[in-house]
């Protein structure tokens, strides 16, 4: 094979390897497939990825469920650099004004990558948020949200964002949707990094 498909299969395995052992709890590994450097953003913390780490295994005590699923994926090559998009799910289930729900959130992994040494690692993660709905796990469960709660948030994902700041988290209200300023500026990080210019952090 040749080291662009090697590449490109390095990076799929690594966007895998992420969802498998993050969803897990294999924190271990889980370190593995970023950088010394990396960052994630996501709508409820945003930092390195050893926070982000160290806040995942809090949630997890307190029994924060939060599960990935992941679709199609694209990336973009340029020497030792990438920019991947895959096709995923967030889901999570918690109470919302004591009813038990599920909130299904769809969306892309945009990720800026990095060979170094020989290895990819990540450098960013940032989600881009698409569409999302809530749904009780009991279907005649009776579940009234709170207008002016639920019209804070971005529509892509506005039921995840009011799941979160219902269970305590400050939530980030100005991510990446499927259109937009936002992910508009996104894109262009994405081809500045492939261009070999900083990241804009």
């Amino acid at each position: 094979m040749d080291q662009e498909l090697l590449d490109r299969l390095a990076i799929r395995q690594l966007v895998e390897n992420w969802v498998v052992w993050r969803d897990a709890g294999h924190w271990d590994r889980f370190r593995t497939v970023w950088h010394d450097d990396g960052r994630m953003m996501a709508t409820w913390t945003q930092g390195t990825a050893d926070e982000f780490i160290a806040m995942s295994k809090e949630g997890w005590a307190k029994g924060v469920s939060i599960l990935h699923f992941l679709g199609g994926h694209s990336s973009d090559l340029a020497g030792d650099r990438a920019v991947s998009q895959t096709k995923m799910t967030i889901s999570q289930r918690a109470k919302v004004h004591d009813v038990a729900v599920d909130v299904v959130c769809t969306g892309r992994f945009y990720d800026f990558l990095e060979k170094r040494g020989g290895k990819w690692g990540l450098v960013l993660r940032q989600p881009i948020y698409e569409k999302d709905r809530m749904d009780p796990v009991d279907p005649a469960a009776r579940l009234e949200l709170k207008p002016d709660l639920l019209a804070r948030f971005p529509v892509g994902y506005r039921h995840l964002a009011y799941l979160q700041s219902e269970i305590g988290y400050k939530v980030k209200t100005d991510m990446p949707g499927i259109t937009g300023p936002e992910v508009e500026k996104l894109y262009a990080s994405g081809a500045n990094w492939l261009a070999g210019k900083p990241l804009d952090r």
